[in-house]
Formats: C-alpha cells, sequence, structure tokens
C-alpha cells in the first residue's frame, strides 16, 4: 500500500518516462508534488524503492526506471513492462537467474523449429559496422517468434548485461520500423553503425540506453535513427 504522496510520485514519474524517456529532475519532482524541499523527494523515492516499484540506476544522474504500477491502476501491465528474454541455452551454458531461464533445448527440438536467417553481428557495446547481409540461418522455436518477419544477430558486447543479454548470444529480432520508449531495439545511427540498445525519447531527440552503467546513454536527433527492428527472444549456445 502505498501514502497518497508515493502514489503521486509514482505515477508523475511514470507519465514523465512516457512522454519524455527521460526521468524528471528533483526540482521538478518536488514542485509538481509541492514540497518545501527536495528531502521529502529523496524519502519518497526511497520508499519506492524499497517497496519496489522503481529502481535507481548507479552512477547516472535522474536515473529512474519504474519496475511496476500499483495493480489497481494497471492490473496485467506490471507482468509485461520488463523485458525478460526467451532464452534456449546449451546444456554446458553458464548459470543464470531462474527467471530469465527456459529449459534448455535438445538439438531435435532445435531442428524442428523455424528457419531464421542470421544477418551478421549487432553491437551491444560502441556501435559497429551496419547490419551485414544474410551470413547463415537457424532454426528458432515457434513459440519464440510473433507475427511479422524475423532475423537473428550474434550480439557483441557487454552493454546490455542488466537486460539479460550477453556478449555471444544470438538475438531475435521482428522487423519494425517504430517503437515505444522501453522497448530495446535495433538501431542504424547514420546509416553505417547498427547497435542494440533501450529505445527512449528525450523531447524531440532520440535516446539509446545501454543497460550497463559503464556505458552512457546517447542522444540523437531523430533523422539520424532508424529502427530496424524490436528484441522478442535470444538463443545461448556453447
Amino acid at each position: 500500500m502505498l501514502t497518497r504522496k508515493q502514489h503521486e510520485l509514482l505515477m508523475y514519474i511514470h507519465e514523465r518516462l512516457k512522454e519524455t524517456g527521460i526521468p524528471p529532475s528533483f526540482d521538478e519532482m518536488k514542485d509538481a508534488l509541492d514540497l518545501a524541499s527536495k528531502s521529502g523527494i529523496h524519502r519518497l523515492i526511497t520508499a519506492l524503492e524499497e517497496r519496489g516499484f522503481i529502481r535507481r540506476l548507479p552512477n547516472r544522474a535522474r536515473a529512474l526506471e519504474v519496475l511496476r504500477l500499483p495493480d489497481s491502476i494497471a492490473p496485467g501491465l506490471n507482468a509485461s513492462r520488463r523485458f525478460s528474454p526467451s532464452v534456449i541455452e546449451g546444456s554446458l551454458g553458464r548459470r543464470q537467474p531462474e527467471k530469465s531461464r527456459v529449459p534448455a533445448a535438445s538439438n531435435d527440438d532445435m531442428g524442428a523449429g523455424v528457419s531464421v536467417p542470421v544477418m551478421g553481428r549487432i553491437a551491444a557495446g560502441v556501435p559497429i559496422d551496419a547490419i551485414q547481409h544474410q551470413t547463415h540461418s537457424i532454426a528458432v522455436p515457434p513459440e519464440m517468434l510473433s507475427g511479422g518477419d524475423h532475423y537473428a544477430l550474434e550480439v557483441r558486447g557487454d552493454s546490455m548485461i542488466e537486460a539479460g543479454i550477453l556478449d555471444g548470444d544470438t538475438v531475435i529480432i521482428r522487423n519494425a520500423d517504430t517503437a515505444s520508449p522501453g522497448e530495446i531495439i535495433v538501431a542504424l545511427v547514420d546509416e553505417e553503425e547498427a547497435t542494440l540498445k533501450r529505445f527512449r525519447r528525450k523531447g524531440a531527440s532520440i535516446a539509446l540506453e545501454a543497460a550497463n552503467p559503464a556505458y552512457e546513454t546517447r542522444i540523437f536527433g531523430p533523422d539520424r535513427i532508424k529502427v530496424q527492428g524490436k528484441l522478442v527472444g535470444l538463443i545461448r549456445r556453447y
């Protein structure tokens, strides 16, 4: 159960993230809630974090992430707000948190999957060369695919590790040319570099956000970024 002020602050942060992709400043939160000082905002933020409604991202100013909303406001939304990758692992895979794992697929299971083209490598770090032509194909379990066309990319880098995406994974991408704030996308930068990042908006600009505090969020004009697809799952092999 949230207090009235905790509820007001949570919804204010949520609405600002939806509108701009950037959390409000402490001064903005203080003014929005009509509080006399920022110390009151600090207490409310701490209370919301302790209750599991928000998360403060380390080493970044104004870095807040809404993890869930009160069920009375958005029943059913909380289960879908955060990306939890659908992972197919080999039997020698490293131990991952149970919530991000599914039982390892056998060779027969993979052989019965849908063929998806692998289009080269994607950077989960500093952008690399743009998506290549098809290099080979992989078999993907049908339940991992949603409607539309799909392709796969091999991940290089560690900027998305807090989203459960590791160096060496193969990500499954559904073709799309638009995205909503918070979705993990393949972004083409200046028609020549491709990167895997979380999509945000900052006013008229586009922010590409890493899931690793070692990497800064990069801001671009809207004419510099093209959405190439949305992440729907990944395959981990060893």
